[in-house]
């Protein structure tokens, strides 16, 4: 049997990872954690694992964090990154802490599960599109200082409240309801926050503004 824990802190995200693993008899769930502290804790009472699967974004304690904590002290575990998240930063990060694969959310059941065997067995999974972009980090090196990093961004009231809206996964029809404004300002809105954040859709939005600590 291949023994894994789930970290996420959303439990319908931990449901679909579970659904996913559920295909394979080979496969136990050993136990969930919602962020890197609590799966701290019950790594204390349980070791006995194989592979992580570790989400990045979480409250407490981070997926990055988390991966160079547990890396420290069980060194023998493997873990994926499992995230909607396919930044540079994150992807660099991840690899630094010593995440042996990375795997984006969408990723079907046979595709993980080859994934979780691979790295298991000394390999180093990843969504292609994020093995292209470590490829490029490696060819051409980043600086990922955030002192350095933080960007003068600056968002009217409004525009934050629309993206804290948009980072709850609500649609404009909802955040317009919300805010008691129509679809049509909340679009124009959305228009001039990718402008001044220069991104191109709302994963980008809501990862910049969190590592700009607007939202």
């Amino acid at each position: 049997m291949i023994r894994v824990a789930i970290v996420d802190d959303n439990t319908f995200l931990q449901k679909a990872i579970l659904d996913k693993l559920s295909f394979f008899e080979d496969i136990e769930v050993k136990f969930r954690a919602f962020d890197g502290t609590e799966l701290l804790e019950k790594l204390e009472k349980n070791h006995h694992l194989d592979l992580i699967l570790m989400d990045i974004e979480m409250p407490k304690m981070n997926g990055i964090e988390a991966t160079e904590a547990v890396k420290h002290k069980y060194p023998q575990l493997k873990i994926i990154m499992l995230t909607v998240f396919d930044n540079d930063e994150n992807i660099f990060k991840s690899i630094k802490a010593g995440a042996d694969g990375y795997f984006l959310k969408e990723v079907n059941p046979q595709e993980l599960y080859n994934g979780i065997v691979e790295t298991l067995n000394g390999g180093a999974a990843m969504t292609p599109s994020i093995a292209l972009k470590t490829l490029k980090l490696l060819r051409e090196p980043v600086s990922f200082d955030e002192s350095v990093n933080r960007e003068e961004i600056t968002l009217t009231s409004r525009e934050i409240e629309v993206l804290e809206q948009l980072s709850k996964g609500l649609k404009y029809n909802a955040i317009a309801e919300n805010l008691f404004l129509s679809a049509g300002t909340i679009r124009k809105h959305v228009e001039n926050i990718y402008t001044k954040l220069q991104v191109h859709n709302k994963l980008e939005a809501i990862q910049k503004a969190k590592s700009n600590k607007l939202i």
